[in-house]
């Protein structure tokens, strides 16, 4: 009686029927519980063509495929998760890297396939980066489910880490090398024998020779065809499952069709045959695709390189005041660590002894060191510069600064914008267009001038391809997306890239924006019996309950002996609470009138009001400097034809001194938000309009204008509800970040020129014969490189 085998490695059983698996409705034996529960996991994720369409036993073949599911599952532990995903409001977010992604059909593909999965929220995939950026419920589907659902459609995906994605991209680059080298070899042979036979050397007495040479060019070639072209094949084979064609499938036509031929010429004895145009043109594919990664890959220089900046250890602080080296990965949240001068800060958190000044210059583009005090917050990759200073750690992971800036800049690149989308379905009926018109060429030919109809038709296929199309707006957003990044401009929502060139009218708030934000208290004036200390402690003990940039000025006032209870924030007006049982409001003049009708005395300065059991007794003088480039900025706005407002919630004759000083003539003064909203919405009707605003109390106008921008850096980033970030608070930044929105839409439109009037130049001559095979080649390649080309001169913008 024969042993039976394991269904899954094929060794022998030797437990009977102790383990079996369910396998197509039939049970299958396995030899022991690991095979068992390999098999299990593959059948669990849908991956039942595995077994049907192997060629090998599970162990002979590397088990690729439970290899696979056994790492994805690993992707599961919150432990591992916490280097890539970010959670957001029961949400989890991800950046995949995608092997295989050859255009924008392969992007198409995967979007399609995975964004009807219950669970999954949205899929972005950008071909420039070869990425995925991936939103899903972690309670409907888990990421390990996801990895293997892109497996299963010809694609293998892995959360996106630098290191492992560097070492995975010198590997494909150095099998693509193989590819192209064995092209190049394989062309050089085929062409000696093929100038030969075209320069007529071999008579009719020489048929021999003549065959012999045909039979060696075939032996040259199918090394070309099977291995080096094997891309194409896979990019139209999933293209064509997906019931959609891309631009590989004509060049896949054409290889194959150019190589069959020949052969049965070869073998037949008679009729033309072309292996050295199908070596030429597949050497000339590879090396147009080749040095087009290269320029990919150069047009993503990103902030993912921010990640190599945070130091892989950390000085953490003991509670006997000792402090030890460990990696930064073990850091929790409330851990305290000492940062030494000169060293790299290991985790994002607030300094609770010492003071210094750091280089942010990673984060914000400013070389400036700025100054850092006790509870001034501090981000990881940033250099403390001259005192030793300990940082209680309050982020870790995917939820620090740098993490936070890369995912925005990931979602920024991944935005498609309306152009990319037309040209996608341009490019599927593009497609179809050019097989329709071989076909057409092919019959013409066929029947007046039999004898060129192959190779005329050849041309047509090759020359046609819509890859430049395709390139067009990916590789210019791609870099325009890293250029704002060098400067510390943050695109956080999509269509950034096309709203910025529309700009005509540009709405500044006061406070934060044209000055510094930071006030501070210039003169306190008393209306009660209370000292100015007592004012003081009261004031900041309100204030700090509020985020707004006004809080700031009183925080080195606060008592610790001075609690609010019941605070209770009114955007944009006061704030009102209970301190030791008496009911305090601070506030505008017309928010105390309002609450209290109170009529308040009258100042020159930015002034709030404080009030005990409704009657004032003090009221506070804040001044706040211009920003030093603020002037520069209004006056750019203006001579590139925008008009620039104030919409200030403040009351004060300091807006109108701003205003002046600015040379602005359209002031509104003591605006609540939703008043700011309204004068929005009116200049919204004949222009388009941009608005800048601190993120939290203008959260309202800055969603109702056509782009909204905020300042500041820190945990604020996440708050806001801008468009636009300019992280180094730099207003000059914003107009920076205008011309490269203007320069970008410049040159898709120009891309986009190039390669529709290129296929229109092209598909006549090649129609008409006029176009060899391998000219085709090199004409296709080098239409895409000046396409990848025109984009990068993006990057050679200085900032």
């Amino acid at each position: 009686m024969n042993t039976p085998e394991c269904f899954h490695c094929g060794e022998p059983v030797l437990t009977g029927s102790q383990f079996i698996s369910m396998i197509d409705n039939m049970p299958q034996p396995m030899c022991c519980p690991g095979c068992q529960a390999v098999s299990k996991a593959i059948i669990d994720a849908g991956l039942s063509n595995y077994y049907r369409y192997r060629t090998e036993p599970g162990n002979k073949q590397t088990a690729l495929v439970p290899e696979e599911l056994n790492v994805n599952s690993a992707f599961d532990l919150k432990e591992v998760q916490q280097d890539f995903v970010h959670h957001q409001d029961n949400i989890s977010q991800v950046s995949l890297t995608i092997d295989g992604i050859t255009c924008a059909a392969c992007a198409w593909l995967i979007e399609h396939k995975l964004k009807s999965v219950d669970g999954i929220v949205s899929i972005a995939v950008n071909t420039t980066t070869e990425r995925a950026f991936v939103s899903w419920d972690d309670n409907r589907i888990k990421l390990s489910n996801i990895l293997n659902l892109i497996s299963n459609i010809g694609y293998q995906a892995a959360p996106y880490q630098v290191d492992d994605e560097e070492i995975q991209t010198k590997k494909n680059s150095r099998k693509f090398l193989l590819r192209l080298g064995l092209a190049g070899f394989a062309t050089m042979q085929v062409m000696m024998f093929a100038l030969a036979l075209y320069s007529e050397y071999f008579t009719d007495l020489d048929v021999e020779y003549r065959d012999y040479f045909r039979w060696v060019s075939m032996m040259f070639a199918a090394p070309v065809v099977f291995y080096s072209a094997q891309p194409f094949y896979f990019s139209a084979i999933r293209s064509m499952l997906s019931g959609r064609l891309n631009m590989d499938v004509s060049v896949s036509i054409a290889i194959c069709g150019a190589y069959i031929a020949s052969c049965i010429a070869t073998v037949s004895g008679q009729g033309e045959v072309y292996f050295e145009s199908v070596s030429m043109f597949t050497f000339f594919l590879l090396l147009g695709r080749y040095l087009e990664q290269n320029a990919r890959q150069k047009a993503s220089v990103s902030s993912n390189n921010l990640h190599k900046l945070i130091p892989l250890t950390a000085h953490l602080v003991d509670v006997d005041g000792q402090h030890k080296e460990v990696p930064a990965k073990r850091l929790r949240i409330g851990d305290i660590i000492l940062i030494k001068p000169g060293e790299a800060i290991s985790a994002d958190g607030d300094i609770i002894e010492g003071s210094s000044s750091v280089n942010e210059a990673m984060l914000t583009g400013e070389q400036m060191p700025v100054t850092k005090r006790v509870s001034s917050q501090v981000f990881a990759g940033t250099i403390n510069i001259d005192h030793p200073i300990k940082v209680r750690v309050t982020a870790i992971g995917q939820d620090q600064l740098v993490a936070e800036i890369i995912r925005l800049q990931e979602a920024a690149s991944n935005n498609k914008p309306t152009v990319a989308l037309h040209v996608d379905t341009i490019s599927n009926y593009f497609t179809w267009t050019i097989l329709i018109i071989a076909l057409l060429t092919y019959l013409v030919w066929k029947a007046y001038w039999p004898e060129d109809a192959f190779w005329v038709t050849l041309s047509v296929l090759v020359a046609t391809c819509p890859c430049a199309l395709a390139l067009a707006t990916p590789t210019a957003i791609t870099c325009a997306t890293g250029l704002f990044t060098r400067m510390g401009v943050v695109a956080r929502k999509p269509g950034v890239f096309e709203k910025l060139p529309l700009i005509n009218h540009v709405v500044f708030d006061k406070t934060g924006t044209l000055t510094c934000g930071s006030l501070t208290v210039a003169n306190t004036r008393l209306h009660s019996d209370i000292t100015q200390t007592q004012a003081l402690a009261l004031a900041a003990a309100l204030e700090s309950t509020s985020l707004h940039p006004i809080a700031r000025a009183f925080e080195p006032y606060r008592a610790d002996d001075v609690r609010v209870d019941n605070g209770r924030n009114f955007a944009g007006c006061g704030i009102e609470g209970a301190i030791n049982q008496q009911h305090f409001i601070i506030g505008s003049a017309d928010f105390i009138h309002q609450r209290l009708g109170i009529d308040c005395p009258p100042s020159t300065q930015q002034c709030v009001y404080l009030s005990r059991d409704n009657q004032l007794i003090a009221s506070f003088e804040l001044i706040d400097n211009i920003r030093p480039d603020a002037l520069v900025t209004v006056n750019k706005l203006r001579g590139s034809g925008c008009n620039v407002s104030i919409a200030s919630g403040d009351s004060s004759a300091h807006v109108d001194e701003i205003a002046q000083a600015m040379g602005i003539t359209n002031v509104h003064k003591a605006l609540k938000p939703q008043d700011k909203l309204r004068l929005i919405q009116h200049l919204q009707q004949t222009q388009q309009v941009a608005m800048f605003g601190d993120g939290i109390n203008d959260a309202p106008v800055l969603a109702g204008a056509n782009l909204s921008v905020a300042m500041g850096s820190g945990a604020a980033i996440t708050k806001n509800s801008a468009d636009l970030i300019l992280l180094s608070d730099q207003l000059a930044r914003f107009t920076d970040a205008m011309a490269i929105a203007k320069l970008t839409d410049k040159i898709i439109k120009q891309n986009l020129l190039w390669a529709l009037g290129y296929n229109l130049f092209i598909i006549p001559l090649a129609v008409t014969g006029h176009v060899l095979p391998y000219i085709a080649a090199i004409g296709m390649s080098a239409s895409s490189l000046i396409v990848v080309a025109n984009s990068l001169r993006l990057l050679k913008v200085r900032v």
